[in-house]
C-alpha cells in the first residue's frame, strides 16, 4: 500500500483509476451478500457440499478437458484392455498429493494413477505397482548443476521398478513435479525430469516392454529423452481428485483426449524467453550453436481420431471504414467492425472426439513491428465419426487494432492474413482479407 499511496501524491496513479479497481472489488462483494452475510451461517454444511457426486462429476470433466495427447507414434496409445498384466510405475503414479495440490480441496481423497488403472482394469488384469524413485532425489536441487552418482537404495528402487515391467506386458511411467518442486517461490534451475526420474525411464524402456510416459506438472518441462524414445506421451498437468479417473479413461480409450497446450514447451532452459506469440527474428533458429525450435508448440495437442478442415468463408473480404462504398466492399465505422471467419470441420476418424479449433492473424505490413501469429479465437468442439460442424468466428476493432509508435491503439489499413488450425504449428487453411479508408 505504501508505494502505492507514493503514486497517488506523485500524480502517477489517479484516484480514478484507484476507486474503479475497488469499486470492482466492492461490487462482487455486494453481489455476494457479504456485507449483509459477513460470516459463514453453517460451516458444517461445506462438509455435505465440497466432494459431492455433482462436484466429483464436474471434477471428473475438468481433468479430461485439459488432458493434452503429447506423442502417440504408430498408434501406441490407447492401450488395450486384452492385456493380462500392467506396470504402473514412477513416484507420481500413486501420490494422493497431486491429486488436491494448487489450491485443491481439503480433507478429500482423490484417485491417483494406480487406482484409476486399477479400478479401469478390474481384477482380471495383474497390476505390477513400484515407484521407482522419489521425484526428487537427496542433494536436489544442487546435483542439477553438480550430478551425484546413484546411492545403493536409489539403485534398488529403478529395479525394482524394472523388475516390475519386466513381468508386464506393458508399462505406464508416471513423471513430472512434486509438491516441493513448483508454486509460489519454487522456480528452477533447469526445465529437466528432477531427482533420478530421468534415469528411471530409461532403465524401464530399456526392457523393451512398450513404455508410456504419464507427466503429472506445473509447468512446462523439457523431455528431450522421453519425446525421442518413448512412444506416447500423456499431459496431465495437476488434474485434480478425479485425476487418476480421467488419466485411465485416455489411457484405455474410453475418452479421447482433445485438450491443447496453453504454454510452450522449450527443448532446454537455456532457450528462455521463449515466447508465443512472437516477433519476426525474435527468436532466430539460424543459429548454429545452439538447439533450436520448441519442444511443443503453444496450441499442441493430438487426438486418437482425424480431423479435415474445409470450406474458409470470410465475410467480407474487404472492408473500407470510413471511406466511400466500393464495389464488393463493406463500409463501416471502426467500432462496426464485424468480420465473420467460418469452416467447416469433420471427423474423418472412427473415434467420437473433441477437436479445439484455433485461429490466429497476423496484419501483413504495419507501422511498427508486430507479431506473427496472433491467438483471435478458439472453440471446443465435439465430432462424432463422419460428422462435420460448422464453426465461426467474429473479428472485431479490438481483434485487429495495434499500439502504434504514438501509443495509441489504432486500426492501420492493410491486408489480414488468416490462418485456423489444431495448434500454432499446424495451420490447415489460410485465408486473407483487407481493410481500407
Amino acid at each position: 500500500m505504501l508505494p502505492l499511496r507514493e503514486l497517488v501524491k506523485e500524480g502517477k496513479v489517479a484516484m480514478k483509476t484507484l476507486d474503479d479497481r475497488v469499486r470492482d472489488v466492492l461490487r462482487v462483494k455486494f453481489i455476494l451478500g457479504i456485507f449483509d452475510h459477513p460470516y459463514v451461517e453453517d460451516a458444517n454444511r461445506a462438509v455435505q457440499i465440497v466432494n459431492s457426486v455433482e462436484h466429483q462429476q464436474v471434477a471428473l470433466r475438468a481433468a479430461r478437458e485439459s488432458i493434452v495427447l503429447l506423442k502417440n507414434d504408430h498408434s501406441a496409445l490407447p492401450l488395450s484392455k486384452d492385456i493380462r498384466s500392467i506396470a504402473v510405475i514412477g513416484p507420481n503414479a500413486d501420490d494422493d498429493n497431486l491429486t488436491r495440490y494448487r489450491y485443491g480441496p481439503n480433507q478429500v481423497k482423490g484417485v491417483t494413477v494406480l487406482e484409476g488403472i486399477k479400478n479401469k482394469l478390474g481384477d482380471r488384469v495383474k497390476v505390477n505397482y513400484a515407484k521407482g524413485c522419489d521425484v526428487t532425489n537427496e542433494h536436489w536441487p544442487q546435483t542439477e548443476v553438480l550430478p551425484e552418482p546413484m546411492t545403493e537404495k536409489e539403485k534398488e528402487q529403478i529395479n525394482k521398478a524394472v523388475d516390475a515391467a519386466k513381468k508386464s506386458d506393458v508399462a505406464v511411467v508416471v513423471l513430472g513435479d512434486g509438491v516441493n518442486t513448483v508454486g509460489e517461490t519454487a522456480s528452477r534451475t533447469s526445465l529437466d525430469l528432477p531427482g533420478r526420474q530421468l534415469e528411471l525411464v530409461q532403465a524401464v524402456y530399456a526392457t523393451g516392454k512398450p513404455t508410456i510416459v504419464v507427466l503429472l506438472n506445473g509447468r512446462p518441462m523439457s523431455i528431450n529423452w522421453v519425446d525421442k524414445y518413448v512412444p506416447g506421451i500423456i499431459e496431465a498437468w495437476f488434474p485434480g481428485a478425479q485425476g487418476g479417473t480421467a488419466i485411465a479413461d485416455v489411457l484405455f480409450g474410453d475418452y479421447d483426449p482433445g485438450g491443447k497446450l496453453t504454454v510452450t514447451f522449450p527443448k532446454t532452459v537455456g532457450q528462455i524467453p521463449y515466447n508465443f506469440p512472437t516477433k519476426p527474428s525474435a527468436q532466430w533458429e539460424g543459429e548454429r550453436t545452439r538447439v533450436n525450435g520448441a519442444l511443443y508448440f503453444f496450441g499442441h495437442g493430438l487426438s486418437y481420431t482425424t480431423f479435415k478442415y474445409s470450406n474458409l468463408r470470410i465475410n467480407p473480404e474487404t472492408v473500407t471504414v470510413g471511406g466511400a462504398s466500393m464495389s464488393r466492399r463493406s463500409t463501416v465505422r471502426e467500432d462496426s467492425i464485424n468480420i465473420k471467419i467460418t469452416l467447416d470441420v469433420t471427423n474423418t476418424g472412427a473415434r467420437a472426439g473433441d477437436e479445439v479449433v484455433q485461429l490466429y492473424t497476423h496484419e501483413l505490413v504495419t507501422s511498427v513491428t508486430t507479431y506473427e501469429k496472433n491467438l483471435r479465437g478458439f472453440e471446443r468442439i465435439h465430432l462424432n465419426p463422419g460428422e462435420t460442424k460448422t464453426v465461426t468466428f467474429t473479428l472485431t476493432r479490438d481483434d485487429l487494432a495495434l499500439w502504434d509508435r504514438q501509443m495509441h491503439f489504432v486500426i492501420e489499413p492493410g491486408k489480414f492474413k488468416v490462418m485456423i488450425g489444431s495448434g500454432s504449428e499446424d495451420i490447415r487453411l489460410n485465408g486473407q482479407f483487407e481493410l481500407s479508408r
